[in-house]
Formats: structure tokens, C-alpha cells, sequence
């Protein structure tokens, strides 16, 4: 459950999306208003995410986001004002606990889900976790992942898949990967947006195929998932963050009806 949403046992599929990075207060609000309506039209119960600060950019010179104390009072006001809920990544232990006081869950990056004390101090703020599969190991290494979170008192654990490192600047999905973290217990996320990522790609940014995002959505909804994840931008070409493999605001409502109908089949709902 992260705010009103309940996520798994056989709940209606969710949608976790937003901006990459809070580019603007009002950005973020204006995003977000445009896919909770597109969700409310589609009957997708919906999870906004954007991250204050994005610390593993390719370059020093990219743009990170407002930072910690401006972010996070962002992310309390949009949700509000939105009446959703708010997810956003953390990045370092002393961080957890005054993200908490602004958010509904929290969520480890890939790059930092064995961290063991970062996974311990996101789960002793007793919200969400959600942890991405770092893009290094095999997906049943993330029991380790959620042995960890359970040890220091978290009980409401999900699990990402984003993709896996297949040579230099590219990722490829195993779709196995949904099946065998599943039978560690917990729901399971499929990452669309990341998952088409060319890390360092650019030189000095991360590529992307964001037209792959369709196909790759309907198999991992086929193969069956709890929630979606998508990072999704009103201006994709100028985004400050990651806009190569963002999803098209625009294909946003067709995508979901058709993701919809297959999580309904797969669940015979």
C-alpha cells in the first residue's frame, strides 16, 4: 500500500510516473495534473514520482534538481495539492527520514540497492520501499535486497526490475527477471523508461529508444506485473533529465488502455 493505492495481490495494475527530475513547482503540478486525469479516465490508480536530486548523472554538468530541502517541500505540496500519492529516490542514510516526512514511500536506485545502510534507513522510517534491481545482479540476488529491509523492520517491500548491463552504453530486459523476483514474496515493478536507457550513450548523457517503450511494457504486462513504472515528460526532446527514454506524455492514455487490457486478461478480471 503507498498512500490509498494498494500494490499486488491481485490489486488493479498501478502506475508510478512523473518527471525524471523536479524541473519547476509548477512543471511538476502541471505533469502530474495531466496523468492523474488520464489515469482517473483509465482507471489507473496512480503514484507520482520525481526525484529532488539526481545524484549519478553522467556529468557534473547536468542538471540535478532543487535539492533536498526545496524538493521535498515541492513534492509535499504537489501531492497534496494533486490528492495523490509521492514516491522519490534517496540516496544517502541521513536523507530517509526527512524524505519520509514528505513523501509515501521511498525508493533505492539501482546503483545503491546493496547499500546496506542506506536499505536500513529507508526501512526504520517504517513507508514503502520500493528498490530497483541494480543493473549488475541476477534477479534472485535481490533477496538479499529484501532480507535486509525486513531485518531493520520494513514489511512493505517492492521490487524493479530496469534492465540488466549488456555491454557498453545499453540495457536489456529479461523478462524472467518479473518471474523469479516475484517468488521472493513481494510485488513487482516493471521500469518502461529505464529499462530503455543507453547509459553514457551521449557522451556526456544517457541515450535512450524511447519508441521500444510499447512493446517492452506489453510483454512485461503479459509476463504479469503489480505496478508501472514510467517517467513521463510533457517535452521529452527538452527534458533536463533523461529525455531520450522518457515516455511521450502524449501516447500516455493509449499505452494504459492497452496495458490495461492486458494486465485484465493475465489476472481474469
Amino acid at each position: 500500500m503507498i498512500g490509498k493505492v494498494p500494490i499486488g495481490n491481485g490489486h488493479p495494475l498501478a502506475l508510478i510516473g512523473g518527471p525524471c527530475v523536479i524541473e519547476s513547482e509548477e512543471h511538476l503540478f502541471s505533469v502530474g495534473r495531466s496523468i492523474n486525469e488520464i489515469c482517473q479516465e483509465t482507471d489507473f490508480p496512480f503514484i507520482l514520482k520525481s526525484s529532488f536530486d539526481k545524484a549519478n548523472r553522467t556529468s557534473i554538468s547536468s542538471y540535478r534538481g532543487p535539492g533536498l530541502e526545496v524538493g521535498t517541500a515541492i513534492l509535499a505540496r504537489v501531492g497534496e495539492r494533486l490528492g495523490v500519492p509521492v514516491i522519490t529516490d534517496i540516496h544517502e542514510p541521513a536523507q530517509a527520514p526527512i524524505v519520509a516526512e514528505a513523501v509515501d514511500a521511498l525508493q533505492i536506485p539501482a546503483f545503491l540497492c546493496r547499500q546496506t545502510d542506506l536499505l536500513c534507513a529507508a526501512a526504520k522510517t517504517g513507508l514503502p520501499v520500493n528498490v530497483k534491481k541494480g543493473q549488475f545482479l541476477a534477479p534472485g540476488d535481490m533477496v538479499h535486497a529484501v532480507e535486509k529491509l525486513k531485518e531493520c523492520g520494513c514489511d512493505q517491500v517492492l521490487l524493479t526490475e530496469r534492465g540488466h548491463s549488456l555491454g557498453y552504453n545499453d540495457l536489456v530486459v529479461d523478462m524472467r527477471s518479473l518471474v523469479i523476483m516475484r517468488s521472493l514474496g513481494h510485488p513487482v515493478v516493471y521500469d518502461a523508461t529505464h529499462s530503455v536507457q543507453q547509459p553514457g550513450g551521449l557522451g556526456g548523457s544517457s541515450g535512450g529508444q524511447r519508441e521500444l517503450i510499447p512493446p517492452l511494457v506489453r510483454a512485461a504486462a503479459a509476463v504479469g506485473i503489480d505496478a508501472l513504472f514510467m517517467e513521463i515528460h510533457d517535452d521529452p526532446d527538452n527534458a533536463k533529465c533523461d529525455g531520450p527514454c522518457v515516455l511521450n506524455i502524449r501516447s500516455l492514455r493509449d499505452q494504459l488502455i492497452q496495458i490495461k487490457r492486458i494486465d485484465n486478461s493475465v489476472k481474469g478480471i
